[in-house]
C-alpha cells in the first residue's frame, strides 16, 4: 500500500448500551481481517481530548461509533468529513469533553485530516448496561463490510482471516 496511512478509531462506551457498537465493530475489524501495518487500529473508547494528537497525526481518519440521526435502529450511517458535527460548547465539567469539541479544536488548528468519515449504526438504546441490542448486533455485519469498503476506496488490502470466514 502506498497510499497515506489510514487511522480507524472505534469510539464510544462499552457500559452504556449501544453506544458501544464503534468499539466492538473495531475488534471485529482487528479479530477478522488482516490489514496492512499502514492501517492503524485505536481503541478510542471515551478518551475525549486525548484524542486529538492521534487525529492530528492521522492522514485518513475513519471513526466507528454510534451515530444517532432519527434513522430506524441498527441502519448504516455514514458521514463525510463536512457533515460530522464540530462544536465547542459549555460544559458542566472539563470531563465532559466530547468527540465534536476534539473536532472542533482540530478544525480551528488547521489539523483535521481531509478524509475523515464516521460509519456507524443508529442506536437503539443508549442506556446504562453491558452488551449491544439484538439491533446492533445483527447491523454490525453492515457497519463492518462498510468501514472494509471504505479503506479498501482509501488503497488498504482487507482480506478476511480464513478463520473468521470459518466462524
Amino acid at each position: 500500500m502506498t497510499d497515506p496511512r489510514c487511522t480507524v478509531i472505534g469510539l464510544g462506551s462499552p457500559l452504556m448500551g449501544d453506544d458501544g457498537v464503534g468499539l466492538v465493530a473495531l475488534e471485529r475489524l482487528r479479530r477478522e481481517f488482516d490489514l496492512p501495518p499502514q492501517v492503524e487500529l485505536i481503541d478510542g473508547g471515551t478518551w475525549g481530548m486525548s484524542l486529538l494528537p492521534v487525529i492530528e497525526d492521522a492522514e485518513r481518519l475513519l471513526f466507528l461509533d454510534a451515530i444517532n440521526t432519527g434513522a430506524a435502529p441498527g441502519t448504516v450511517i455514514t458521514l463525510r468529513r463536512d457533515e460530522i458535527p464540530r462544536y465547542l460548547a459549555m460544559k458542566v465539567s472539563p470531563h465532559q469533553v466530547d468527540l465534536a469539541d476534539v473536532l472542533a479544536v482540530a478544525e480551528l488548528r488547521g489539523t483535521l485530516p481531509k478524509e475523515t468519515i464516521a460509519v456507524g449504526l443508529q442506536p437503539e438504546r443508549v442506556e446504562m448496561s453491558v452488551g449491544l441490542s439484538p439491533t446492533l448486533e445483527h447491523g454490525l455485519d453492515g457497519l463492518l463490510a462498510t468501514a472494509v469498503r471504505q479503506l479498501e476506496a482509501w488503497g488498504a488490502s482487507c482480506r478476511p482471516r480464513p478463520e473468521a470466514i470459518c466462524a
